[in-house]
């Protein structure tokens, strides 16, 4: 459940936090940066270990390419941006250079999803889940809070082949605690129930836990899980708790199209076909906003969810 008594914390200070730990314990760590230190919090990691931090300025591609030939020489490289330049800009770096070698290259997108708020349109990566879990060799992470993004650093670090990490600038509560577990392609169980399934990933997954709080005291309970790692998707857990509640719900700040959402609907279709809700981005471009007015106008808030499981429970 929510951790109402710790101060709000973002994804991103959990990367910056993670990746000072790694350059300690690693020598082969290497952070590529692409003009924006301070923004994906890499700015310390520069300071402490200055011979193994690459500024290679606003240039996305290149950067893509330095780490690919950094992981080819044995190095493990975080290649760092904003999620709507790395991997957007240098998608065709990723493919061919990258994931098609399967070098060990850590990609970090920085600042995705609705939650960036007034930084507006151009700025919201809210296609970075679909252009990557497309591409073969890479695993794709989403994490939910400072914890877990901590978590999903040091075991991208662990993986031989690319991994793409998302993140916010949001900052939200921790829903882990330094004791939840976290392993690459397997899914945490939230909440437990049996009314309906929500499977949903990153900070927006707090919503989720405000909406079933409300509606446990209507007695409806739903069952909540984190789909942190959205490439390999944990089918076996998801499976589990569809063929228990018959009813889905899919959660993200990110297009419905090619997201977690058309991930888990995917499998399901080839498995166990269920009524599905899916609360994403719909085919729009977002705007300028504060977080929480954005969630609520794109249909992603705490009162969105309980419409839809009290929809779908009619259904």
């Amino acid at each position: 459940m929510l951790n109402k008594n710790k101060k709000l914390q973002s994804t991103r200070d959990g990367f910056g936090e993670a990746i000072l730990e790694l350059g300690k314990k690693n020598k082969d760590i290497v952070v590529v940066s692409a003009d924006l230190a301070e923004s994906t919090r890499v700015h310390h990691f520069a300071k402490k270990y200055k011979n193994r931090f690459i500024e290679v300025g606003v240039a996305e591609q290149n950067a893509m390419g330095v780490a690919a030939g950094l992981a080819l020489s044995g190095k493990i490289p975080y290649v760092t941006s904003f999620g709507v330049f790395s991997p957007g800009r240098n998608w065709d770096q990723l493919r061919v250079s990258v994931c098609y070698t399967n070098a060990n290259v850590k990609i970090i997108g920085s600042h995705t999803g609705l939650s960036v708020g007034p930084d507006g349109a151009s700025h919201q990566a809210l296609e970075d889940i679909a252009i990557t879990r497309v591409l073969p060799n890479i695993t794709v992470l989403a994490p939910s809070d400072f914890i877990e993004t901590k978590k999903a650093t040091i075991a991208a670090s662990k993986i031989k082949g690319p991994v793409y990490i998302r993140f916010a600038r949001h900052k939200g509560p921790d829903i882990n605690t330094n004791k939840t577990p976290f392993t690459v392609g397997k899914a945490n169980i939230l909440l437990k129930g049996s009314a309906v399934t929500i499977v949903g990933c990153g900070p927006v997954l707090a919503e989720a836990l405000k909406a079933a709080e409300i509606l446990a005291k209507e007695n409806i309970k739903v069952e909540i899980i984190n789909s942190h790692t959205i490439k390999p998707l944990d089918k076996k857990t998801i499976l589990k708790s569809i063929k228990k509640t018959k009813k889905l719900i899919t959660l993200e700040d990110h297009q419905v199209v090619g997201g977690l959402g058309s991930a888990v609907v995917e499998m399901l279709a080839e498995n166990f076909p269920v009524p599905t809700i899916m609360l994403g981005v719909r085919d729009t471009f977002g705007e300028s906003g504060k977080t929480d007015e954005l969630w609520e106008k794109y249909g992603l808030s705490d009162g969105h969810i309980m419409s839809a499981v009290k929809k779908i429970i009619k259904k």
